[in-house]
């Protein structure tokens, strides 16, 4: 308690200008006390009005009073003082250069507490106590510390400006709205701000809710991300196993071969070395004999010689050498060129089946589908090469023009028998799988054609292996009078502009597959909306209309 009222005594005898103890402290007529040099400055600044006022209770006085020096109350702040009253509570906050300042504060300015819109002043805590105080200031309208209080003043009157111009978009004062905004759309700034308020709430609302949109589809995005990252982890994974295995393989099938040749190395020189040791025995038998007959030569005696001379019928049977096969480093080049022809094969089937891996990683998106494209050159964009697959083909077609052409053919044709081969109609898939975004043109000519896509595990042979009539194919039948769009069995006539080339635009992740009629202009004829599960493959099917009717897919570039 004790401690309460020394805080007491010394706000009390504090000057509620500069916030310190009184300095020669004087009294206005109004009951309230300053230090001279503080109110005589706060008067100074308001000589030029003609009006002086009570920086605490507002009571103006005319003329300006003149102070004189409160001794009692001097004589009081100098005993306070010896009692060891400190000059200023040591917890104010004082103004830095970014601070509103308080505008009653003389000399070092405490921050600002509020502003006042009628006073157009800004006060700190201590010089505000009159707005909570006073019902003179009952009405007046506090907001926080603000430096653009002269913004409502208006340059032309000197006036608070209160009003608004619609007609302008300005704010006026009431003077201005009875002279240059004579006959204007004017109303209260208070109006105006209620109307304009509602019209922020409303923005506010759609602002909140976009954001609320968008933190879902970052959330979305980052799922995305997660989804992506994981999927990439296990490509790769499951790719360096797969190619693990193939290194796997290929280095057990070159040990087999290894361990084939060394064996029948082996086996052949241990034949060839049979045969030499026979040879050298034979030679070493021979030679003995020679000199056997080398020495009966010499005997002088007839008698003995013909005692001792054999028959050379009785020598042993010589070894038939017209049976050995001299073939200098020709013994295992078959087995070279037998794995050459293996390397071969691999490599032709890496280099086309690398290009589908290599566009199946390119166009992973999973962001939005790209809208599809609006013009011809837009859509050669995305054109593909598409060459046949001659193990499709049926054995009536005839491939030409680096196997980018099928023909009908009256004859069957020599192809080798092969399970991806279509028996029952003529028709044949490309070599090429088709993912991501595809462009391709087909020329036709002849009676009719079928111009299609399916997945690789489409049937071959019997009725349900043409396009259209199953679930494994989307195909547009064309011929010179009208199209017809097939998928499952069910049949949906189009109509458009009769036309020899037809376009197919595939985006497979987005699930668009769409038909266009191609001459000088393109013009859309059919578009499926659907889930693709597997890789598609482009295809055309040639009817029975005529020998020589064509299928050309062909070079967009």
């Amino acid at each position: 308690m004790e401690q309460k009222g020394v805080q007491l005594d010394r706000e009390s005898f504090s000057c509620s200008i500069c916030l310190d103890l009184l300095k020669d402290p004087v009294t206005t007529p109004c009951g309230h006390s300053y230090c001279m040099n503080c109110i005589k400055s706060f008067w100074d600044g308001e000589d030029e009005k003609n009006l002086h006022s009570c920086p605490q209770c507002r009571q103006t006085f005319t003329p300006r009073p003149v102070l004189l020096k409160n001794t009692m109350l001097a004589d009081l702040v100098e005993q306070l003082k010896k009692t060891g009253l400190q000059a200023a509570p040591a917890d104010l906050c004082y103004a830095g250069p970014e601070d509103v300042s308080c505008d009653v504060c003389t000399g070092r300015k405490l921050k600002a507490f509020k502003s006042c819109l009628v006073c157009l002043v800004s006060y700190c805590e201590k010089h505000l106590q009159p707005h909570y105080e006073s019902p003179t200031f009952k009405k007046h309208k506090l907001v926080e510390p603000s430096n653009k209080l002269q913004e409502n003043i208006c340059s032309r009157h000197d006036e608070v400006m209160k009003m608004f111009c619609r007609t302008d978009q300005q704010c006026i004062c009431y003077l201005c709205s009875v002279d240059e905004h004579k006959g204007h759309d004017t109303v209260s700034a208070a109006a105006e701000r209620t109307e304009r308020q509602r019209e922020l709430e409303g923005s506010r609302l759609n602002i909140q809710q976009r954001i609320q949109d968008r933190e879902k589809d970052v959330k979305l995005l980052q799922q995305e991300v997660e989804a992506v990252n994981r999927s990439a982890d296990e490509a790769v994974k499951d790719s360096e196993k797969i190619f693990t295995e193939l290194i796997r393989l290929m280095e057990e099938r070159s040990s087999d071969v290894k361990q084939q040749v060394r064996s029948q190395q082996r086996t052949e020189v241990s034949r060839v070395k049979e045969l030499q040791e026979k040879m050298e025995q034979e030679i070493t038998e021979l030679k003995r004999n020679d000199a056997e007959l080398q020495k009966l030569s010499h005997t002088e005696d007839h008698n003995q010689f013909l005692h001792n001379y054999t028959s050379p019928s009785a020598l042993s049977e010589s070894t038939d050498s017209s049976s050995i096969n001299i073939r200098p480093l020709l013994y295992f080049e078959e087995v070279t060129a037998a794995v050459s022809e293996v390397r071969d094969k691999l490599q032709d089937v890496l280099r086309e089946k690398w290009t589908n891996v290599s566009l199946t990683v390119t166009e992973v998106d999973v962001l939005l589908s790209q809208p599809e494209p609006k013009t011809r050159a837009g859509f050669l964009k995305y054109s593909r090469d598409i060459t046949l697959d001659p193990n499709t083909v049926n054995t009536r077609l005839l491939l030409s023009e680096g196997n980018r052409k099928a023909t009908l053919m009256s004859q069957q044709q020599s192809y080798s028998s092969h399970t991806d081969r279509f028996t029952g109609w003529y028709q044949v898939l490309s070599r090429e799988s088709l993912t991501g975004r595809c462009y391709w043109e087909v020329e036709w000519r002849g009676g009719g054609v079928s111009v299609a896509v399916a997945y690789k595990n489409i049937s071959r042979t019997g009725n349900e292996c043409l396009f259209g009539h199953n679930d494994k194919s989307w195909s547009l039948y064309c011929n010179n009078n009208s199209y017809i769009f097939r998928y499952n069995n069910v049949q949906t006539p189009v109509s458009g502009p009769r036309s020899s080339r037809v376009g197919v635009y595939l985006d497979h992740s987005a699930g668009v597959l769409s038909f266009y009629s191609v001459s000088e202009t393109m013009t859309l004829l059919h578009r499926v909306q659907t889930t693709f599960t597997q890789p598609l493959y482009a295809g055309v099917c040639l009817y029975y209309y005529s020998v020589g009717d064509t299928a050309e897919f062909c070079r967009v570039k």
